[in-house]
């Protein structure tokens, strides 16, 4: 049995671990009188398949969550992507493998090379094969931001090729790189002053860049009588680069920023705080207790905001080395926590089916402790933790794992979310007609959380929802959707 020195990065819906892999075991000590090879020039044709595949069998013993009813493996030189793909149990939805493993951890902590922008694909039209993409939101300094893309634009054609059923796969996998969009825009002048889109005059250039997102989109206060409304839209858990760390203890700049934001919410006497994670599928575990520990109520360090699970060996070691406390992470002392004046340690949350992993471990976690008002649609549905593995030992093997390896609790040992978190108030953002801007009182969802809060119902300005058949959304296809990401040091033997 080996012990692997683990720089563990915790992922998932839980956690996700990025592993580097080095053996320390008496079998892997050098020899310091080698056995010359006998003929160093003749060629080895071994697969190389085969060295992958036998790391990928390793991990997967090890680490995967259901390793004791994993399914058998096939030829030791298959493709590994087949190989590992074929050792996945049936439940399992999650696992992935990855070509190249620094690509992968780059997307994970947030940073690509694009445009800025995140859409839903939809239909246009029952009648004919087009599609159009329709933006949800842009990012904040940004090329689209830059170039004049607005969320509820409308795009029809990229490259000057008009999107339709058969080539926008082929379509999308260009925006990677410099394109141009044409657009519809909304005109409320238009049509006698209903309102309708028209195109703008000139395509749009996007240019595209390596770009790093700060997930604290947009922050407010709404004064609705005697309503101190707090609202936050929160689309990344990411603790943004490392500020004054110390002890091994490191601080992300966006988290210090959540902090201001939640002292300046604490300051100005917020009573009732709406959090938006519609588009929000997850990230690093740190920025997620950092979050929940500034909104519980009644809460302090010795209070469990989650635990976790493992297969049995993992489980073992870990009880072992570390104490059954080890699978609990507690709350943080935060100054700047508004939970204790909250009505009735009530808060609302704005989610869809993009809202996964981490988001929905806050929900799970903070259930205990308050009301939860799920407004929208059912949430993703990930209780289970990723992990990712990189084989330090083979310079041949450029793959990365993400086998799911743990499954998340709150305090009440509840993890009953698989299938995702029903909403309590069902909403849709396209339910106006359109989508207002983000912050706007009368956008629909927004419009709806400050219904429950004053009672009032829905405050937008209802128009006829438009017939459209979704396709896609582009946050579904970023490889940081439905992860939760924490750097600690660990040692692990299985």
């Amino acid at each position: 049995m080996k012990i692997f020195k683990l720089n563990r990065w915790l992922i998932g819906s839980v956690f996700l671990v990025c592993i580097s892999l080095s053996s320390c075991g008496d079998d892997e000590m050098t020899d310091p009188n080698p056995t010359p090879d006998p003929n160093p020039d003749i060629e080895d044709n071994t697969s190389p398949n085969i060295a992958i595949n036998n790391w990928i069998q390793e991990i997967m013993d090890d680490y995967y969550y259901w390793n004791s009813t994993m399914n058998d493996p096939i030829a030791a030189d298959s493709d590994p992507s087949l190989y590992f793909d074929t050792l996945l149990v049936d439940q399992d939805r999650f696992s992935v493998i990855y070509p190249n493993y620094q690509d992968l951890v780059n997307s994970l902590q947030g940073v690509s090379k694009e445009a800025g922008y995140e859409f839903t694909l939809f239909r246009a039209s029952q009648t004919n094969q087009d599609v159009i993409a329709v933006i949800l939101y842009v990012k904040k300094g940004s090329p689209a931001e830059a170039a004049g893309l607005l969320r509820d634009d409308v795009i029809t054609e990229i490259n000057g090729t008009t999107l339709t059923l058969s080539n926008y796969q082929s379509l999308l996998s260009s925006i990677d790189e410099d394109h141009t969009v044409t657009v519809a825009r909304y005109d409320e002048t238009l049509n006698d002053g209903t309102g309708g889109y028209a195109y703008l005059s000139e395509p749009l250039t996007m240019s595209t860049l390596v770009f790093s997102e700060n997930p604290i989109y947009l922050d407010s206060v709404y004064s609705v009588g005697s309503h101190k409304i707090g609202y936050l839209v929160y689309n990344f858990f990411t603790p943004g680069t490392e500020v004054n760390p110390s002890d091994n203890v490191t601080y992300g700049l966006y988290d210090q920023e959540l902090d201001e934001i939640f002292a300046d919410f604490k300051a100005q006497g917020v009573n009732e705080f709406v959090l938006d994670l519609r588009y929000n599928g997850g990230g690093y575990v740190s920025s997620a207790v950092n979050l929940a520990s500034l909104i519980a109520s009644g809460v302090s360090q010795s209070d469990i905001f989650y635990k976790t699970k493992y297969n049995t060996g993992v489980q073992a070691y870990f009880t072992q080395a570390y104490g059954a406390n080890y699978f609990n992470s507690t709350f943080l002392d935060k100054p700047a926590n508004i939970g204790n004046q909250l009505s009735s340690s009530t808060i609302y949350i704005i989610a869809t089916g993009g809202t996964a992993s981490a988001s929905e471990l806050i929900i799970n976690g903070l259930k205990p402790y308050m009301t939860i008002k799920i407004i929208g649609e059912t949430t993703y549905g990930k209780n289970v933790g990723s992990a990712v593995f990189e084989d330090d030992e083979n310079e041949e093997n450029h793959y990365g794992l993400l086998p799911i390896i743990s499954q998340s609790f709150n305090s009440l040992d509840q993890s009953d979310y698989s299938n995702g978190f029903d909403p309590d108030i069902e909403s849709d953002e396209f339910d106006g007609g359109r989508l207002l801007p983000l912050g706007d009182v009368n956008e629909a969802m927004l419009s709806v959380a400050i219904g429950q809060i004053t009672g009032a119902g829905s405050r937008m300005i209802k128009k006829e929802p438009m017939d459209r058949v979704e396709i896609v959304n582009s946050l579904k296809l970023n490889n940081n959707f439905g992860i939760m990401i924490e750097k600690t040091p660990i040692r692990v033997k299985p």
